[in-house]
Protein backbone atom coordinates (compact mmCIF):
# COMPACT_ATOMS: atom_id res chain seq x y z
CA UNK A 1 0.00 0.00 0.00
CA UNK A 2 0.92 3.64 -0.81
CA UNK A 3 1.99 5.40 2.06
CA UNK A 4 0.49 9.08 1.81
CA UNK A 5 1.02 12.42 3.80
CA UNK A 6 -1.93 14.52 4.58
CA UNK A 7 -0.37 17.98 4.80
CA UNK A 8 -2.46 21.09 5.56
CA UNK A 9 -1.12 24.21 5.04
CA UNK A 10 0.66 25.60 7.85
CA UNK A 11 -1.77 23.19 9.63
CA UNK A 12 1.07 21.28 11.61
CA UNK A 13 1.42 24.45 13.68
CA UNK A 14 -1.64 24.96 13.79
CA UNK A 15 -3.69 21.71 15.12
CA UNK A 16 -1.65 22.17 18.00
CA UNK A 17 -3.60 22.90 20.90
CA UNK A 18 -1.97 26.27 21.85
CA UNK A 19 -3.53 27.78 18.67
CA UNK A 20 -6.78 27.29 19.48
CA UNK A 21 -7.27 30.52 20.97
CA UNK A 22 -5.80 33.71 19.72
CA UNK A 23 -2.42 35.02 20.10
CA UNK A 24 -1.54 38.69 20.74
CA UNK A 25 1.66 40.42 21.55
CA UNK A 26 -0.23 43.54 22.62
CA UNK A 27 -2.04 42.23 25.26
CA UNK A 28 -1.05 44.67 27.86
CA UNK A 29 -2.92 47.58 25.64
CA UNK A 30 -6.09 45.87 25.86
CA UNK A 31 -6.34 43.26 27.89
CA UNK A 32 -10.34 42.74 27.51
CA UNK A 33 -9.32 39.93 25.08
CA UNK A 34 -8.02 37.49 26.96
CA UNK A 35 -10.33 38.68 30.43
CA UNK A 36 -13.49 39.42 30.23
CA UNK A 37 -13.03 40.99 33.84
CA UNK A 38 -11.17 44.15 32.39
CA UNK A 39 -14.32 45.33 30.54
CA UNK A 40 -15.26 48.60 31.82
CA UNK A 41 -11.57 49.45 33.21
CA UNK A 42 -12.23 53.15 31.69
CA UNK A 43 -14.99 55.60 32.14
CA UNK A 44 -15.75 55.32 28.43
CA UNK A 45 -16.57 53.36 25.42
CA UNK A 46 -13.05 51.91 24.36
CA UNK A 47 -13.21 50.64 20.78
CA UNK A 48 -10.54 48.96 19.58
CA UNK A 49 -9.71 46.78 16.29
CA UNK A 50 -6.96 44.63 15.42
CA UNK A 51 -5.07 42.63 12.69
CA UNK A 52 -2.17 39.84 13.35
CA UNK A 53 -0.14 38.53 10.73
CA UNK A 54 2.28 35.56 11.99
CA UNK A 55 4.95 34.09 10.43
CA UNK A 56 4.90 35.90 7.06
CA UNK A 57 6.44 33.83 4.01
CA UNK A 58 5.66 30.65 5.37
CA UNK A 59 2.41 30.14 3.01
CA UNK A 60 -1.65 30.30 4.45
CA UNK A 61 0.20 31.35 7.86
CA UNK A 62 -1.98 32.16 11.06
CA UNK A 63 -4.50 35.61 10.55
CA UNK A 64 -6.41 37.31 13.27
CA UNK A 65 -8.62 39.71 13.26
CA UNK A 66 -10.50 41.43 16.05
CA UNK A 67 -13.26 44.45 16.90
CA UNK A 68 -14.33 44.64 20.46
CA UNK A 69 -15.97 47.30 22.62
CA UNK A 70 -16.36 47.80 25.88
CA UNK A 71 -18.24 50.62 28.50
CA UNK A 72 -19.31 50.94 31.70
CA UNK A 73 -23.26 51.14 32.83
CA UNK A 74 -23.52 54.62 34.00
CA UNK A 75 -26.29 55.52 36.12
CA UNK A 76 -26.08 59.16 35.39
CA UNK A 77 -25.57 59.33 31.49
CA UNK A 78 -24.46 63.06 30.45
CA UNK A 79 -25.15 63.83 27.16
CA UNK A 80 -22.97 66.64 25.60
CA UNK A 81 -23.55 67.88 22.15
CA UNK A 82 -20.35 67.14 19.86
CA UNK A 83 -21.00 66.70 15.87
CA UNK A 84 -17.60 65.60 15.18
CA UNK A 85 -14.61 64.37 16.91
CA UNK A 86 -12.41 66.94 18.15
CA UNK A 87 -8.63 66.73 17.53
CA UNK A 88 -6.91 67.90 20.49
CA UNK A 89 -2.89 69.01 19.78
CA UNK A 90 0.39 68.13 21.67
CA UNK A 91 0.65 64.40 23.64
CA UNK A 92 -2.14 63.74 25.20
CA UNK A 93 -1.83 61.56 28.49
CA UNK A 94 -3.03 58.02 28.38
CA UNK A 95 -7.06 58.09 30.73
CA UNK A 96 -6.50 57.99 34.04
CA UNK A 97 -7.92 54.66 36.00
CA UNK A 98 -10.53 55.63 38.42
CA UNK A 99 -11.33 53.33 41.25
CA UNK A 100 -13.15 53.28 44.61
CA UNK A 101 -16.55 52.93 43.08
CA UNK A 102 -19.05 50.13 42.43
CA UNK A 103 -20.10 49.86 38.53
CA UNK A 104 -20.80 47.91 35.82
CA UNK A 105 -20.01 47.37 32.16
CA UNK A 106 -20.70 45.35 29.07
CA UNK A 107 -18.66 44.57 26.18
CA UNK A 108 -18.64 43.01 23.19
CA UNK A 109 -16.19 40.86 20.96
CA UNK A 110 -16.01 39.73 17.39
CA UNK A 111 -13.11 37.58 15.83
CA UNK A 112 -11.72 36.14 13.10
CA UNK A 113 -8.97 33.53 13.43
CA UNK A 114 -7.40 31.15 10.71
CA UNK A 115 -4.81 29.13 10.35
CA UNK A 116 -3.54 27.29 7.58
CA UNK A 117 -7.14 24.83 6.69
CA UNK A 118 -9.13 26.29 9.72
CA UNK A 119 -11.03 29.09 10.40
CA UNK A 120 -12.65 30.30 13.69
CA UNK A 121 -14.98 32.97 13.21
CA UNK A 122 -16.51 34.07 16.64
CA UNK A 123 -18.73 36.28 18.54
CA UNK A 124 -19.25 36.83 22.22
CA UNK A 125 -20.59 39.55 25.02
CA UNK A 126 -19.44 40.08 28.60
CA UNK A 127 -20.55 41.89 31.33
CA UNK A 128 -18.44 42.72 34.32
CA UNK A 129 -19.17 44.04 37.84
CA UNK A 130 -16.24 46.29 39.49
CA UNK A 131 -16.14 46.11 43.69
CA UNK A 132 -14.09 48.79 45.21
CA UNK A 133 -11.93 46.97 47.94
CA UNK A 134 -10.24 50.31 48.68
CA UNK A 135 -9.92 53.65 47.03
CA UNK A 136 -7.00 52.65 45.04
CA UNK A 137 -7.98 49.21 44.09
CA UNK A 138 -11.04 47.49 42.39
CA UNK A 139 -11.47 43.88 42.04
CA UNK A 140 -14.07 42.49 39.33
CA UNK A 141 -15.66 39.42 38.17
CA UNK A 142 -16.83 38.61 34.45
CA UNK A 143 -17.81 36.75 32.03
CA UNK A 144 -18.12 35.60 28.67
CA UNK A 145 -20.49 34.03 26.67
CA UNK A 146 -20.26 33.58 22.71
CA UNK A 147 -20.65 31.24 19.45
CA UNK A 148 -17.98 30.37 17.71
CA UNK A 149 -18.09 28.97 14.15
CA UNK A 150 -15.88 26.38 12.97
CA UNK A 151 -14.65 25.95 9.40
CA UNK A 152 -12.30 22.93 7.37
CA UNK A 153 -11.31 24.65 4.51
CA UNK A 154 -10.34 21.90 2.14
CA UNK A 155 -9.32 23.59 -0.60
CA UNK A 156 -6.09 24.84 1.28
CA UNK A 157 -5.53 20.84 1.88
CA UNK A 158 -3.95 18.46 -0.04
CA UNK A 159 -2.44 14.80 -0.43
CA UNK A 160 0.71 14.09 -1.43
CA UNK A 161 2.64 10.53 -2.38
CA UNK A 162 5.21 10.24 -0.54
CA UNK A 163 7.28 8.83 -3.19
CA UNK A 164 6.92 11.66 -5.76
CA UNK A 165 5.82 14.25 -4.10
CA UNK A 166 5.33 16.76 -7.08
CA UNK A 167 2.56 14.36 -7.97
CA UNK A 168 -0.89 15.01 -6.72
CA UNK A 169 -2.51 12.00 -5.16
CA UNK A 170 -6.14 10.86 -4.41
CA UNK A 171 -7.24 9.35 -1.50
CA UNK A 172 -10.56 7.32 -0.85
CA UNK A 173 -10.30 7.87 2.97
CA UNK A 174 -9.52 11.67 2.68
CA UNK A 175 -12.24 12.46 -0.10
CA UNK A 176 -14.78 10.97 2.28
CA UNK A 177 -13.18 12.97 5.37
CA UNK A 178 -13.64 16.35 4.12
CA UNK A 179 -17.22 15.27 1.83
CA UNK A 180 -18.00 15.37 5.52
CA UNK A 181 -17.08 18.07 6.90
CA UNK A 182 -19.08 21.25 7.44
CA UNK A 183 -19.07 24.28 10.07
CA UNK A 184 -19.76 23.70 13.33
CA UNK A 185 -20.73 25.69 16.13
CA UNK A 186 -19.58 25.82 19.30
CA UNK A 187 -20.45 27.85 22.50
CA UNK A 188 -17.71 29.28 24.14
CA UNK A 189 -18.12 30.43 28.07
CA UNK A 190 -15.47 32.12 29.51
CA UNK A 191 -14.94 33.86 33.12
CA UNK A 192 -12.43 36.11 34.50
CA UNK A 193 -11.13 38.15 38.12
CA UNK A 194 -8.94 40.98 37.29
CA UNK A 195 -7.43 43.02 40.79
CA UNK A 196 -6.61 46.52 39.69
CA UNK A 197 -5.18 50.16 40.61
CA UNK A 198 -3.90 53.27 38.12
CA UNK A 199 -0.57 51.63 38.65
CA UNK A 200 -0.97 47.55 38.87
CA UNK A 201 -2.92 45.23 37.80
CA UNK A 202 -3.53 41.46 37.90
CA UNK A 203 -5.79 39.21 36.09
CA UNK A 204 -6.71 35.41 36.00
CA UNK A 205 -9.08 34.35 33.53
CA UNK A 206 -10.12 31.13 31.55
CA UNK A 207 -11.49 30.14 28.41
CA UNK A 208 -13.95 27.37 26.54
CA UNK A 209 -14.98 26.08 30.20
CA UNK A 210 -17.81 24.41 28.53
CA UNK A 211 -15.54 22.91 25.49
CA UNK A 212 -17.39 21.25 23.49
CA UNK A 213 -20.55 20.63 25.62
CA UNK A 214 -22.58 22.38 23.25
CA UNK A 215 -22.36 22.06 19.60
CA UNK A 216 -23.95 22.18 16.16
CA UNK A 217 -22.74 20.64 13.03
CA UNK A 218 -20.85 17.72 11.47
CA UNK A 219 -18.10 19.60 11.49
CA UNK A 220 -14.91 16.96 12.94
CA UNK A 221 -11.52 18.57 11.84
CA UNK A 222 -9.74 20.09 15.07
CA UNK A 223 -12.60 21.08 16.74
CA UNK A 224 -12.16 19.35 20.01
CA UNK A 225 -11.68 22.52 22.00
CA UNK A 226 -10.14 22.72 25.16
CA UNK A 227 -10.16 24.53 28.39
CA UNK A 228 -7.59 27.67 28.12
CA UNK A 229 -6.34 29.02 31.56
CA UNK A 230 -4.05 32.26 31.79
CA UNK A 231 -2.37 34.53 34.28
CA UNK A 232 -1.53 38.14 33.75
CA UNK A 233 0.53 40.98 36.30
CA UNK A 234 2.07 44.43 36.02
CA UNK A 235 3.38 47.43 37.89
CA UNK A 236 4.07 50.69 36.74
CA UNK A 237 7.12 52.64 38.19
CA UNK A 238 7.63 56.36 37.99
CA UNK A 239 11.51 56.91 36.96
CA UNK A 240 10.69 61.00 36.91
CA UNK A 241 8.37 63.28 36.14
CA UNK A 242 8.07 61.78 32.34
CA UNK A 243 9.11 58.52 32.00
CA UNK A 244 7.33 55.64 33.37
CA UNK A 245 8.54 51.55 33.10
CA UNK A 246 6.15 49.10 33.54
CA UNK A 247 6.90 45.12 33.66
CA UNK A 248 4.26 42.65 33.25
CA UNK A 249 3.94 38.89 32.47
CA UNK A 250 1.29 36.70 30.93
CA UNK A 251 1.36 32.92 31.70
CA UNK A 252 -0.90 30.63 29.57
CA UNK A 253 -1.90 27.14 30.67
CA UNK A 254 -3.53 24.68 28.28
CA UNK A 255 -3.13 20.36 28.74
CA UNK A 256 -1.56 19.15 27.21
CA UNK A 257 0.52 21.58 25.41
CA UNK A 258 3.49 23.38 27.59
CA UNK A 259 3.33 26.17 29.42
CA UNK A 260 3.48 29.18 27.57
CA UNK A 261 5.22 32.66 29.04
CA UNK A 262 5.54 36.07 28.24
CA UNK A 263 7.88 38.97 29.70
CA UNK A 264 7.51 42.53 28.62
CA UNK A 265 8.44 45.75 29.37
CA UNK A 266 6.96 49.04 28.21
CA UNK A 267 8.05 52.28 28.56
CA UNK A 268 6.06 55.25 28.69
CA UNK A 269 7.31 58.88 27.74
CA UNK A 270 4.46 61.25 29.33
CA UNK A 271 2.23 58.34 29.45
CA UNK A 272 1.77 59.52 25.85
CA UNK A 273 4.40 57.75 23.23
CA UNK A 274 5.35 54.37 24.47
CA UNK A 275 7.74 51.45 23.33
CA UNK A 276 8.62 48.05 24.28
CA UNK A 277 9.75 44.64 24.29
CA UNK A 278 8.10 41.43 24.92
CA UNK A 279 10.05 37.85 25.01
CA UNK A 280 7.94 34.62 24.27
CA UNK A 281 9.76 31.73 25.55
CA UNK A 282 11.53 29.78 22.68
CA UNK A 283 9.11 31.28 20.17
CA UNK A 284 9.83 35.08 19.29
CA UNK A 285 10.75 38.15 20.06
CA UNK A 286 8.78 41.03 19.68
CA UNK A 287 9.91 45.09 19.72
CA UNK A 288 6.46 47.73 20.07
CA UNK A 289 5.36 50.81 19.51
CA UNK A 290 2.73 53.62 20.18
CA UNK A 291 1.35 56.55 21.10
CA UNK A 292 -2.40 58.49 21.81
CA UNK A 293 -2.76 60.06 18.22
CA UNK A 294 -5.07 62.95 20.36
CA UNK A 295 -8.05 62.41 22.95
CA UNK A 296 -9.95 60.03 20.98
CA UNK A 297 -7.57 58.13 18.94
CA UNK A 298 -4.93 55.54 20.12
CA UNK A 299 -2.38 53.53 17.70
CA UNK A 300 -0.18 50.02 18.47
CA UNK A 301 2.42 48.35 16.51
CA UNK A 302 4.49 44.93 17.47
CA UNK A 303 7.00 43.01 15.09
CA UNK A 304 7.50 39.19 16.17
CA UNK A 305 10.93 38.13 15.42
CA UNK A 306 10.85 34.42 15.53
CA UNK A 307 13.75 32.25 17.73
CA UNK A 308 12.16 29.25 16.89
CA UNK A 309 12.86 26.52 13.85
CA UNK A 310 10.48 28.62 11.92
CA UNK A 311 12.76 31.76 11.62
CA UNK A 312 14.22 30.57 8.35
CA UNK A 313 11.20 29.93 6.74
CA UNK A 314 9.36 33.36 7.66
CA UNK A 315 10.26 37.11 7.66
CA UNK A 316 8.59 37.37 11.15
CA UNK A 317 4.99 38.52 12.31
CA UNK A 318 2.95 41.87 12.35
CA UNK A 319 0.43 43.21 14.92
CA UNK A 320 -1.34 46.62 14.26
CA UNK A 321 -4.08 48.12 17.06
CA UNK A 322 -5.86 51.08 16.17
CA UNK A 323 -8.61 52.54 19.55
CA UNK A 324 -11.36 55.07 19.34
CA UNK A 325 -11.68 56.53 22.89
CA UNK A 326 -15.43 57.54 22.56
CA UNK A 327 -16.89 60.14 25.47
CA UNK A 328 -13.71 60.06 27.04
Amino acid sequence: MKKILLIITSCIFGVAFSQQMPQYSQYMRNQYMINPASAGVYDFADVTMSGRWQWLGFGDEPRTAYLSITSPISSKPKIKYNPALRISEGPVRNPEIKTGKLKHALGGQLIADQYGAFRKMQVAGTYALHLPITKTYNLSFGVRLGLSNNSFLSEKAQVLNLLDPTQNYSDNTYNNFISKQSSKYIMDLGAGLYFYSNKSFFGIAADQLTKDMVEFGQGTANFNSQRHLNATAGYKFNLNQNLTLMPSALVKFMSPAPTSIDGSLQLEYKEWLWSGLSYRHKDAIIAMVGLNINNKFKFGYSYDFSLSRFNNLSSGGHEIVLGLMLGR
